[in-house]
């Protein structure tokens, strides 16, 4: 069967599936082929898009799910060009009789929000492959079916601006939604492992409407379409009021898209962007025993109580502390402190690892910390000075309360 084949047979089925919202400036319509958004009245755009010049007149935006790409490719097993993306865009087109110029990115585009402020409109696009899971009744994990390796998160923005700016505004804004955009994802201070699969496939539209006047057809074939002899509403504009608009928009669409994929970040997260599974320090636990053997029933309660005592919110609150201690002083964010010289008279990984051991067993734990934080047995050896003293006493605490029972 051939593709248009394909596409004719499945057409009535897209078409009762699709949504469609109508925007200040165009027409939204999704599907689970693609994203577009068509305004017959012209756009002009400039983008980051996989197919666009920069700079265009267009009267479609349009989003393919990798899906339909992937399903529509003659070889999948190579990079897509740029030619072959065109060309199973043009056909899409054709097969769902959609007219004019456009500009298209492939991505996988199943859930988006529209933020509108009036004149400005906030189209943000979600790729995500995370789902947060039930690891205990009290802890969750972010976790993916791909795994790491192989998942991505990624938001695109498509920011429709209801008028008429010049191709040099247009970049301005762009510059100023991108800044935000990256400054935003900054300031959450994700897990590492959930920020280096984060808007490495994202995309950017800066989208205006074109000056009234070049829609008229005779001014069209007396002057043509030159882009830089219209009449832009540029001057019209308080530029800094309005930049802050953006960069208002930009955040608060991320914060939504962020909400609506339900991603929240746990305790369990930040070990694992640590590098510390809930074993090695059940195996930590072990190394130290003195006068008992280490079995499998005394390496299960262990666990339990782990997970019990990172349950608690309290101790949750003093591992994050001295988390966020140790990236600080590790990136050099505060001058006073080098962990890479000899600090005298420095103790807060001490002050920590003693809060945590008493919380959980009182006076033993804490006695049991002195000895795990001397001889720093397994994981512990590899971690930075703050966090290798935190879980020295989060697993003596822990084995402390176990043995006791």
């Amino acid at each position: 069967m051939s593709k248009k084949n394909k596409a004719n047979k499945n057409k009535k089925k897209k078409e009762s599936d699709q949504t469609i919202h109508e925007l200040e400036i165009g027409k939204l319509i999704k599907n689970e082929d693609v994203l577009y958004i068509n305004n017959p009245d012209y756009f002009l755009t400039f983008s980051d898009l996989e197919i666009s010049d920069g700079i265009d007149i267009i009267e479609n935006i349009m989003i393919l799910s990798k899906d339909y790409v992937s399903f529509n490719r003659q070889y999948e097993d190579e990079k897509i060009s740029d030619v072959e993306l065109m060309e199973i865009t043009e056909e899409y087109k054709e097969n769902n009789n959609i007219e004019g110029g456009y500009i298209s990115q492939s991505f996988d585009n199943s859930q988006f929000i529209i933020n509108s402020y009036n004149d400005i409109t906030i189209i943000t696009v979600i790729s995500n492959d995370l789902e947060v899971q039930k690891f205990t009744d009290n802890l969750k994990v972010v976790n993916s079916w791909k795994g790491f390796h192989n998942a991505k998160i990624n938001f695109g923005q498509i920011i429709l601006i209801d008028h008429a700016l010049s191709p040099k505004l247009l970049i301005q804004l762009y510059k100023t939604a991108t800044k935000q955009k990256a400054k935003f994802f900054e300031s959450l201070h994700m897990p590492l492992h959930i920020n280096n699969i984060l808007n490495n496939e994202d995309f950017l539209v800066i989208a205006s409407n074109l000056p009234e006047e070049t829609l008229n057809q005779d001014y069209i074939m007396e002057i043509g379409l030159d882009i830089t002899n219209m009449e832009y509403e540029d001057d019209k504009l308080d530029l800094e009021e309005f930049q802050e608009r953006i960069e208002d928009g930009v955040t608060i669409s991320c914060e939504d898209a962020i909400r609506k994929i339900n991603l929240n970040i746990g305790i369990l997260d930040y070990f694992v962007s640590e590098g510390i599974l809930i074993g090695d320090l059940v195996e930590l636990g072990m190394e130290l025993l003195e006068n008992t053997e280490p079995t499998d029933e005394l390496k299960e309660k262990l666990k339990k109580q782990l997970l019990k005592s990172v349950s608690d919110r309290n101790i949750n609150a003093l591992i994050m502390a001295a988390i966020r201690l140790e990236d600080d002083f590790r990136k050099q964010r505060v001058r006073e402190i080098d962990l890479n010289e000899k600090l005298v008279h420095f103790y807060p990984d001490e002050i920590i690892g003693v809060a945590i051991a008493n919380q959980i067993s009182g006076t033993k734990g804490v006695l049991n910390y002195r000895r795990y934080s001397r001889h720093k047995p397994g994981i512990l050896y590899g971690l930075g000075p703050i966090l290798s003293n935190t879980f020295a006493g989060l697993v003596a605490g822990c084995m402390t309360k176990i043995l006791e029972e």
